[in-house]
């Protein structure tokens, strides 16, 4: 039983090394765990193939990027859920549409899924959201913000004009 915790402990930690950062290598891995190269494959290939690492993304500053062609909106949905299938319904249909980049089912909140998406223009998004999403049986309202700048993601501060990180501290 020790063994099995042991494994999962390693397994925890390869993910929040991978998820740190996708580009070290097996052998970085390997002495940052205490294993070998061979162990951190394996793992890293049992844990692709149960679908816990799903993907290797970059994080991309796009602000930085001259002429990006794409606004960010995030859009709250009000949903009526369905019997025996509650939100998973509606929320995999929305995950289907190519624009959608995200979708979260919340709590605390007056919509019930959160939805990120991309589109080139504004009037892109408006139609997105009046033609295809509020149009789903059982979307019951919308509302639509739009991210006007993102100074933090994923962990990753993107605003890096001010390199002193010191707090100012007044009387």
């Amino acid at each position: 039983m020790e063994c099995a915790s042991v494994e999962k402990d390693k397994s925890r930690e390869l993910l929040r090394l991978l998820e740190e950062d996708s580009r070290l290598t097996a052998e970085q891995l390997a002495k940052l765990l205490g294993t070998t190269k061979e162990d951190v494959e394996q793992t890293i290939k049992r844990l692709q193939d149960e679908k816990v690492i799903v993907k290797y993304p970059a994080l991309i500053n796009w602000e930085r990027v001259d002429d990006h062609p794409y606004v960010t909106a995030m859009i709250d949905v009000k949903v009526t859920p369905k019997r025996d299938v509650g939100f998973d319904e509606v929320a995999k249909r929305i995950t289907r549409f190519p624009e959608v980049k995200a979708v979260y089912l919340m709590s605390g909140a007056s919509y019930d899924l959160s939805v990120v998406l991309e589109g080139k223009t504004l009037h892109e998004v408006a139609n997105f959201v009046s033609q295809k999403l509020a149009t789903l049986d059982s979307v019951v309202s919308t509302a639509t913000h739009f991210i006007l700048k993102r100074y933090k993601h994923d962990g990753i501060a993107l605003d890096d004009q001010d390199d002193d990180q010191r707090m100012v501290v007044t009387p």
